[in-house]
This record gives structure tokens, C-alpha cells and sequence, in this order.
């Protein structure tokens, strides 16, 4: 993991007071609310639908277990005793006091975390595969370069006020588990014939309520340069951005209408950068950086490979909820002896990604015990050890089962992604965290989970996409009508795994549904899939295959609430 320098720790110690005297001059009267707004934004304050939520950053998904317990720390004394993991892979609080906000990033600073530039307009936090460094497919380890973005773009004095948010995601492993087409800046991590490192870059990607797929912009971009090939993007992007809309000024709208246009005003500010910039060139990183950043993502000490293999049947009967667990939750590692191991946080009672404090300090103790003092989060809402030794595995399995862990679905339909919705967000039309409820209460026989395979669902509350339900197998979005839930749902989504094939956002079944009927939709399209599927053919391939209308038939078919859905208005919904 990276270590914080002295002069990292000053910058958020330094930010920590500054938002300490902009908050007590707030709550004074000093500082008007509109003119602190953009101040606690950009420090990841939010006010939400019944209290001001906090979202902390974890840089590219990488978490320490002294910062994961600080975190415990603050839900316990701060907040109601709990976290909300993101697939931003932040970690959020819903019920922090305004007037404690300050406490917080005190607690946070002292464990070298923070929350800036976790919301705003502004480039947001770095994000990558949870299993960056140690995947057997990666190509070149992403974490360094994206250590070098968090640094560049942190605080970056031209890029503090952009037209929207902006969403950067990295992946260094032939497998994209990053997502990256779907963000506003995608790269790809390569070499090319010479064994050079470079960077294929997407552009204009996203979600919301115009899902767009990133387009190529450059298909090697040498990594010295990327710097430098961003600082042209963002500058075009904040020069010639929509400020007068805020539902086109995502760079996603910018570059689907201006298309190859855009693409040479990039290419035409790079250019010009590097030759007639003042000091342009000075953000070319040097190899001497690369190395200096690079020592922090080495294998920690105590990483010894193993000769052996390992055998889960040697040592006597093995119990076979522990080896559905090895299927599902456990993966391949780059180092021979090792595994990564995912601790679900989707289980009935909590929320898809919600934590309590005291599973913040078992995760943390597990990872001290583990994995070296190391965990991630992922993109499915998700903890991981990522230095699991293969003759531990079965220990992990048992701590992992006394906290509630140990639920063997990642990567099945009850690995719900979910934003927290209404129950939480002043944004959401809908609510999510019910929704998500019903369908692992519905689906909670594990045996009937694992027959159906791989099913990725995921839920948003409303267009802001923040359960990325356009990625969804099956995805449902809370959408509002005449000041009631409805829910429409999706299928056939990619996040741009190999499982799910390229990028695509799924497609609407049909008018929307009641919240009472997504339950039912769900297990009917589950229906479907199970009378329509070819021998060994998963739940997406069967969705590409026979299309929407035995689908939608489907669907149509357990309607009750929405039985007569029939007009022009409701197939709007």
C-alpha cells in the first residue's frame, strides 16, 4: 500500500482545519450556506435526506486495517454504527451532525484518509480492480499510476470548478474489472510490440439518464505522458462543457456531440501543452517518480511462495458449505500459495454494502491476522483480503462465517449492488434498500442461487445510476411518477467483464412496475431464463439470445399493481 509521506499528511491535516474554520464560521453566520456549500462539497459533505452524509475516499479500492478500524471509530462515537461501502469503492455515513463534521476529518487525517474531492465538480476518486497487484491476468499493476492521478488530481487549482463531476477508472489486467468504458476517462494498461507501458484511453463514458459507452481517443498513450494527455482532456472538456444544463454538462454529452471534433481539440491541446506551455512539460513523470511511488506497492514482507499445492479434501472430510465458499468467494492469486478471499457484505438483515462497526473491527482484525494488514473494496460493494495464505483458508472460512461474512453468492443474483435510494438520498425518486430486501428474501435458498449461475443485479434509486443498474443482467431503476415508487427494469447490461461481453447498457422491458411487483418480475424473468436456456448457456447469453419479447411476456404476465399499464404516459415511466 502506499505510505503517506510528511507532506501528504500535511495536506490533509492542513485541509482538515481549513474545512474546521469554514464550518465554524457556517454554523456562525459568518459564511453563508450557499457560499459553504461548495466548500463542504469538495471535502465529500453532502446534506441528504434526514442528516448530512460523509463520503470517505479509499484511493483505488486499497484500505489498511488501522484505517478500517478508525472508520469503526467513527460510526461508533460519530454516527449510528454503521458505513455504506459504494461501487466508487468509498466508504459513506448517513448520520454524522453537521456540527460533529469537522470531528471527522480530524479522525480521518490521523489515520492518513479523507473525504476530499469525494463529491464536487471536480475529478473524483481514482478508481481500479479490487484485484490490482495480484491478479493472474494483470498486465502491468495499476496502483502506482493510479497513486501518481490521486496526487495530480488532488486539489488541482484549474480543475476545482469543472462543468460536472468527473469519474477516472484504471485497469492494468486483461480482464476489465474496473469498468472502465462506463466512466468519463477509461485507461487500459498495456504494452505494445516493444514491451513499452502505455495507456489505451476511453473518453465520454457514463451512466445516468444517457448511457454512453467510452469512446477510444488514443490507443497508446506512453505512461511518461498521461499526465499531460488528462491535463489536455479536462482542459477541453472545462473550457467547452454545458454549464447551463445540468443534465448534458457530463463530458459524455460534450463528446457524443462533437465526436471526432473533440477528439482533435484533445490532440491539439496535448500538443500544444508540451510545446508552448510554460514549464508544459514538467508534468511528464519521470522515471525516477514512477520508482519512488512503486516501492509502496511491492509484496508486503512475509509473502513466501509455496511449492505445495493445495488440496482442499487432505487433512480429512471437508464440509461442503466451505467448499461452495472456495467456488465463490475465493480467487486465483499471481503468487503461488496465496488467494484472495471476499468477505460478502450482502446478507439478509443489512443492505447491500452496509457494515457495522463491530464487523469494521472483525474485517480489520481478519485482515491483521490474514492478509498482511491489507484489505480492498470493490466495485461490487464488497470487502477483500488480498494476501490469504492457501493453508488459512479454512481458519478465514470460520471467522468469516462467525461475523456474517461468509455468504457464498459473489457473483450471484443475492450479490445485489444497490445504492442506499430513498431511504437515504435527497436525489432518489425511489427507494432501493426494500427493493433489494425482497428479492434476497425471495431468492434466499443458497442451493437454487448457486444452480441459476452468474446473475449480476443491480439497483439505483434514481437516474444518477449510483447502483448502476444500465450494467445489470437485470437491472431496476426507481423512477418517480405522479409522487410514487415505480420501478423499471432492464436486461442485458455489461459492465465489460468477460462474463458479461463489451460495455452495453441493458434494455427496458416494459412500462414500469410497482415496488410490490419487482419481486415477482424478477423471479419471472428467472422463469424465463430456466425455460429458455441452452445446456451450460448463463443467464446473460440466454437474455442476448431470445430477446425482449418472451422477456417482456414474462414480465407482463405477473403484473398486479400495473395490470393496466396501457398508456402513453405509463410506457414513458
Amino acid at each position: 500500500m502506499y505510505q503517506y509521506t510528511s507532506f501528504d499528511r500535511q495536506v490533509v491535516h492542513q485541509r482538515a482545519a481549513q474545512f474546521r474554520d469554514q464550518l465554524e464560521r457556517n454554523l456562525k453566520g459568518e459564511l453563508a450556506d450557499d457560499d459553504f456549500r461548495p466548500l463542504r462539497l469538495q471535502n465529500g459533505w453532502y446534506i441528504q435526506r434526514h442528516a448530512p452524509m460523509l463520503r470517505v475516499a479509499v484511493p483505488y479500492g486499497e484500505l489498511s486495517s488501522v484505517q478500517l478500524r478508525q472508520l469503526a471509530v467513527i460510526a461508533r462515537e460519530l454516527d449510528r454504527g454503521f458505513g455504506h461501502f459504494t461501487t466508487r469503492q468509498n466508504l459513506q455515513f448517513n448520520w454524522i451532525p453537521l456540527a460533529r463534521s469537522a470531528d471527522a476529518m480530524d479522525l480521518l487525517a490521523e489515520a492518513d484518509m479523507h473525504g476530499i474531492q469525494t463529491s464536487g465538480n471536480c475529478i473524483r476518486n481514482i478508481t481500479s480492480d479490487a484485484l490490482a497487484g495480484i491478479a493472474p491476468d494483470e498486465i502491468v499493476d495499476p496502483r502506482p499510476y493510479c497513486e501518481i492521478l490521486r496526487q495530480w488530481s488532488t486539489l488541482h487549482p484549474e480543475f476545482a470548478f469543472l462543468p460536472r463531476k468527473f469519474k477516472i477508472a484504471v485497469s492494468g489486467a486483461a480482464e476489465d474489472r474496473a469498468a472502465i468504458a462506463w466512466h468519463d476517462v477509461g485507461l487500459q494498461l498495456l504494452k505494445n510490440d516493444a514491451g513499452e507501458v502505455g495507456f489505451k484511453v476511453y473518453v465520454g463514458g457514463g451512466m445516468g439518464r444517457t448511457p454512453v459507452i467510452g469512446s477510444v481517443i488514443n490507443a497508446f498513450v506512453p505512461w511518461q505522458e498521461i499526465l499531460v494527455y488528462l491535463e489536455a482532456i479536462v482542459r477541453v472538456y472545462n473550457r467547452f462543457g454545458r454549464r447551463d444544463n445540468l443534465y448534458k454538462a457530463r463530458i459524455k454529452i460534450l463528446v457524443k456531440a462533437e465526436g471526432q471534433k473533440f477528439f482533435d481539440a484533445v490532440n491539439a491541446e496535448f500538443d500544444k501543452i508540451l510545446s508552448q506551455d510554460a514549464d508544459g512539460r514538467e508534468h511528464i513523470i519521470p522515471v525516477s517518480e514512477l520508482e519512488r511511488v512503486s516501492r509502496s506497492f511491492v509484496d508486503p514482507a512475509g509473502v513466501r511462495p509455496a511449492t505445495n499445492g493445495f488440496d482442499p479434501h487432505r487433512g480429512g472430510q471437508t464440509p461442503p458449505a466451505f467448499l461452495r465458499w472456495l467456488e465463490r468467494n475465493v480467487h486465483a492469486h499471481r503468487v503461488p500459495g496465496y488467494r484472495a478471499v471476499t468477505l460478502s457484505l450482502k446478507r439478509a438483515g443489512q443492505a447491500p454494502g452496509d457494515v457495522t462497526a463491530e464487523q469494521m473491527d472483525i474485517a480489520a482484525t481478519m485482515a491483521d491476522r490474514y492478509s498482511l494488514g491489507e484489505l480492498r473494496v470493490t466495485h461490487e460493494q464488497n470487502l477483500l483480503l488480498p494476501w490469504v495464505r492457501e493453508a488459512d483458508l479454512l481458519a478465514v472460512w470460520h471467522a468469516a462465517r462467525e461475523a456474517g461474512f461468509a455468504t457464498p453468492n459473489i457473483g450471484l443474483l443475492t450479490d445485489i449492488i444497490a445504492c442506499p435510494g430513498g431511504d437515504f438520498c435527497a436525489l432518489a425518486n425511489a427507494r432501493s434498500i426494500p427493493v433489494a430486501a425482497d428479492i434476497s428474501e425471495r431468492f434466499a435458498d443458497l442451493d437454487a442461487v448457486y444452480e441459476l449461475g452468474p446473475i449480476d443485479l443491480h439497483i439505483s434509486g434514481c437516474m444518477n445510476s449510483c447502483g448502476h443498474h444500465h450494467t445489470g443482467h437485470i437491472g431496476v431503476l426507481g423512477v418517480d411518477k405522479d409522487g410514487k415508487e415505480w420501478y423499471q427494469v432492464s436486461v442485458g447490461g455489461s459492465d465489460g467483464s468477460h462474463l458479461s461481453g463489451p460495455a452495453i447498457p441493458g434494455k427496458v422491458i416494459g412500462p414500469a412496475f410497482a415496488a410490490e411487483e419487482v419481486a415477482d418480475v424478477v423471479e419471472a424473468l428467472i422463469e424465463a431464463y430456466r425455460a429458455h436456456k441452452a445446456p451450460g448457456e448463463h443467464f446473460v447469453d440466454t437474455v442476448r439470445r431470445i430477446g425482449i419479447p418472451p422477456l417482456r411476456a414474462a414480465a407482463d404476465a405477473v403484473r398486479h399493481a400495473t395490470a393496466q399499464p396501457a398508456t402513453a404516459e405509463a410506457e414513458t415511466v
